[in-house]
């Protein structure tokens, strides 16, 4: 076809997508290729989408046919789409649920009605092991404690498995949401959680019972997860980031259902109770004396007849927690996250064993709607003073993030912001805990760090939901679950190299609705033409793929000694020391790991 200039997209035939990120329709076709593309890299003009097999197979699970997929391209590319290209969609997208595992008494079997896939499966050498017995053509029987490992061993060859088997019923527990909630709120499902919701359930279909979930933070993912549970009014084992969670998990519980506080164990490193609904964290499940000694606490998977297991920030999902979860395939499986991306690139086996995407709501479209805080995020680019500028070219490549992430002249952007939002709260994040100290001294607020009594950590959670706190100071703990709900300012002063997720995670503390003026602000502070700059870059492409843009502030051309001036540094210590309402702590500060060690 003729080239059409004012169309937005350019489709390549290494199934990379090219998207103009100035044209007037970027925000509808963003999020439009965002249903079966992932964002891979985003310079300012042009971003670039790349197809692959699970983007497709999880668009295909999510409902969505070949032919939306090609019609959408073929709309807004320039060039028109390759005819391979449009080859290769309908090949991926019609490989899920090509095969497909259904029940048979005891035993299990593999179904397709194309004879030739049957005919592969049986050729594989890799699927030998699993004891596959012929039926008939289009049939294959196999024993029910392969289920998980043969939908693994199956993505892995190109055929990713819709399982029809079912699931067990597991414990009944009549569990029932409350119409309203605590303090005489009413209380009641937005329209997305419900659809949430029912996209999970599917009338409790063969189709339903398994797959993941994918909201903001701030979405009340928590909610959408009981009100799973009172669908299916089962025994529910929970699993979760960290103790904080369980406790927040459990309020929610309490405040939003009938079920009573005796029916409601946690398991964590300091309790172990084992109740009809139980919450647990991964930090206790994968605990071990050595990394020789076997996993002390997995058998909690057998410990009642569960019929649903929520997988929360399901990202994160330790290798051992994959491992089990593959031996309990008939255990219904809730997954809930902010985002599919893994640091370890896994995402398919949590497609496999938890299940596919079954539901996604964009942030963007939250926002628009009021459910969700509007967020502006900026980029300050500073430069590395002198001497630690020689440090750095000298240290050792690993050593090198390091130096840029504890830049000192951070601390000066730090006190400038602390005045701009002199009215807000605020929570400054990061990953180095000597420097969360310094900058937690400088400033006077308190730190929150993972060896800090967990009584202590929640008393200043308090008092900074309260408002007595405006600012406090937060260590890689603060990423996951926790209810900060009044936080509308986030400064990053270091992360986890390129982390995606924990952007998208730090993002979400304060995503949350506000009472008035519902607007939050998200820095990171970066040290310019460092590798901290570069992670940055990949740190960003989770939120622009959410259809947030950052403004990049560069301060590395300002004169050092507008940003030492005595008279402004006098103004900061009087404004963050007086009327923010902050003070000084001296918390024992020590060498440590995140997290409390599960005994």
């Amino acid at each position: 076809m003729q080239m059409d200039p004012k169309r937005p997209l350019i489709v390549q035939s290494d199934f990379t997508v090219l998207l103009e990120v100035r044209h007037p329709e970027f925000d509808v076709v963003r999020a439009g290729l965002s249903r079966f593309a992932d964002l891979v890299k985003t310079p300012e003009h042009i971003h670039t989408y790349r197809m692959s097999a699970l983007s497709l197979w999880n668009a295909a699970a999510a409902g969505m046919k070949t032919e939306e997929i090609a019609d959408f391209l073929e709309r807004h590319a320039k060039f028109g789409v390759p005819p391979h290209i449009k080859q290769d969609i309908r090949r991926f997208v019609e490989r899920y649920g090509l095969i497909r595992i259904e029940s048979m008494g005891e035993d299990l079997l593999l179904i397709s009605d194309d004879v030739e896939a049957i005919k592969e499966m049986v050729s594989f050498k890799s699927l030998r092991s699993y004891g596959l017995c012929q039926l008939d053509a289009r049939t294959l029987r196999f024993s029910s404690s392969f289920r998980g490992v043969l939908k693994q061993e199956l993505i892995k060859l190109g055929y990713p498995v819709e399982d029809l088997a079912g699931y067990s019923r597991g414990e009944e527990l009549p569990i029932r949401l409350k119409s309203d909630g605590s303090a005489g709120k009413a209380f009641q499902l937005r329209d997305y959680q419900r659809s949430a919701v029912d996209s999970f359930y599917r009338e409790g279909s063969m189709q339903g019972g398994s797959g993941v979930l994918v909201l903001p933070c701030g979405a009340g993912k928590t909610i959408i997860g009981i009100a799973a549970m009172g669908k299916l009014s089962c025994a529910t084992l929970i699993l979760t980031t960290n103790s904080t969670s369980v406790r927040q998990w459990k309020r929610e519980i309490l405040e939003k259902t009938d079920v009573t506080e005796e029916m409601v164990g946690e398991y964590t490193g300091t309790m172990k109770d084992v109740k009809p609904i139980t919450i647990a964290t991964y930090q206790i499940l994968t605990y071990r004396k050595s990394k020789d000694d076997l996993f002390v606490h997995m058998d909690l998977f057998n410990k009642r007849d569960w019929g649903l297991i929520v997988y929360d920030e399901v990202h994160l999902l330790p290798a051992p927690v994959f491992r089990v979860t593959a031996d309990i395939q008939a255990t219904r499986r809730l997954g809930l996250t902010a985002t599919l991306v893994r640091e370890d690139g896994r995402e398919e086996d949590v497609f496999s064993l938890v299940g596919p995407k079954r539901y996604e709501m964009p942030w963007k479209e939250l926002e628009g709607k009021g459910w969700i805080a509007s967020v502006t995020c900026t980029e300050i680019r500073i430069a590395l003073p002198d001497d630690e500028k020689e440090r750095y070219l000298t240290a050792e490549p690993r050593q090198r993030i390091r130096i840029a992430s504890e830049n000192p002249a951070k601390l000066g952007i730090v006190r400038e912001l602390l005045v701009k939002h002199a009215d807000d709260s605020i929570i400054v994040i990061g990953q180095y805990l000597d420097q969360l100290k310094e900058v937690s001294e400088a400033i006077g607020a308190p730190l929150i760090y993972g060896q800090m009594p967990h009584e202590e950590r929640e008393e200043l959670y308090r008092r900074f939901r309260s408002g007595e706190l405006r600012t406090i100071v937060v260590s890689k703990v603060a990423n996951f679950a926790v209810d900060l709900p009044d936080a509308s300012v986030a400064i990053q002063i270091s992360g986890s190299f390129g982390s995606r997720q924990e952007e998208a995670q730090r993002l979400g503390r304060i995503l949350r609705p506000k009472a008035e003026v519902n607007e939050a602000s998200f820095y990171s502070i970066v040290s310019a033409d460092t590798k901290e700059q570069d992670f940055a870059l990949n740190r960003q492409l989770f939120l622009i793929e959410q259809g947030y843009r950052y403004t990049i502030e560069d301060r590395t051309a300002e004169a050092a000694d507008k940003r030492e001036d005595k008279s402004l540094m006098r103004v900061l210590d009087e404004t963050v020391q007086g009327s923010s309402g902050l003070h000084r702590t001296e918390p024992p500060y020590r060498a440590e790991e995140e997290g409390a060690a599960a005994r």
